[in-house]
């Protein structure tokens, strides 16, 4: 069993804690939130106790697992007081706001010897894993373009962060990186970045971006962010190959289907549960470091998973400022 400290109570430690609730090897116990009120509240509803100060957290109750949900710049420095303090560690993405913290927490985690795993729940989507089955079965051929789309209204957190992009990065860093991370999952390296967006507008709570991504692989794929669309969350995908297509729509019933050049019809690629609880994939994905931790393992989303999806990130924010292809990991 497993004794897991959450940091931070905001939308996303209230969706872990949950999840953690119901897990039969880990116990949700702390809950370290500078808002006591916040900690207090979601602590309670999890069976845990609630802090205000994280170290005082660390005696108190001395847990196994620290997940880190607070905002981006504060990613880095609590998963090097939990490495410090020899606990497996799990951060939500992005993984940090520069490629150096990320590297920082990457040397600390591994002289640490303490597990340690970025969210990248996307890969626990089932659509997402079973787009990627199919692509790599060959469904469509060889891969060519991609076209994603990710985005809803302007996101709210505490003190207006997401609004502030020297925090947040906008939604380049922020939303589509799950994107970025799915992508190079499925077609390997980034090699070059073109953006355009209005991260850095004077317009009031909205962003948009599109990125171009050439992939090492010779994969074409064009991601779009946005948030300025107050009617609802939207994701789309369409993976096209000379073989096929295979396209996603979250709105749609069967949304992956795969459309073959031999079958001429569109057929549906996979069953989606309709249900969400059915196969939550925030649960998953934490059940899957829980797992891994017991089985003594390494977690399948690497930390230099993590920090790549950074650098894609931080490369087109870069070029979104000079207006200019920035090449990634140069």
């Amino acid at each position: 069993m497993q004794k897991v400290a959450i940091v931070g109570a905001g939308h996303m430690a209230k969706v872990h804690g949950a999840a953690y609730a119901k897990m039969a090897n880990a116990k949700p116990v702390a809950v370290v939130d500078i808002r006591k009120e916040a900690a207090d509240e979601l602590a309670a509803s999890i069976g845990a106790q609630g802090f205000t100060d994280f170290d005082a957290m660390l005696q108190a109750v001395d847990p196994d697992v620290i997940d880190v949900c607070t905002p981006t710049p504060f990613h880095k420095p609590y998963v090097l007081k939990a490495a410090e303090a020899g606990k497996h560690v799990i951060t939500e993405k992005p993984m940090g706001r520069s490629l150096d913290e990320c590297r920082e927490m990457i040397a600390t985690t591994d002289k640490a010897g303490v597990k340690f795993m970025v969210a990248h729940v996307l890969r626990f989507f089932p659509e997402f894993a079973a787009a990627k089955a199919q692509i790599d079965a060959g469904a469509v051929g060889k891969p060519a373009i991609v076209r994603t789309t990710r985005g809803g209204g302007f996101p709210t957190g505490s003190d207006d962060w997401y609004a502030n992009v020297e925090m947040s990065g906008g939604l380049i860093l922020d939303l589509i990186i799950h994107d970025f991370d799915w992508l190079r999952w499925c077609f390997g390296e980034a090699d070059r970045v073109y953006a355009k967006g209005l991260a850095h507008s004077r317009l009031d709570h909205i962003d948009y971006a599109l990125v171009t991504i050439r992939f090492k692989s010779g994969v074409i794929a064009h991601v779009e962010g946005t948030w300025a669309n107050p009617s609802g969350f939207t994701v789309k995908f369409e993976v096209a190959g000379d073989q096929g297509l295979l396209d996603f729509y979250n709105k749609e019933t069967a949304p992956v289907t795969v459309a073959q050049k031999d079958g001429g019809a569109k057929k549906a690629g996979v069953t989606i549960p309709e249900s969400p609880t059915a196969q939550n994939p925030y649960y998953l994905e934490l059940q899957h470091f829980i797992d891994c931790i017991e089985g003594d393992c390494a977690p399948s989303i690497t930390a230099e998973d993590g920090l790549r999806a950074v650098e894609i990130s931080l490369a087109a924010l870069e070029s979104l400022k000079t207006g200019k292809p920035v090449s990634v990991g140069a």
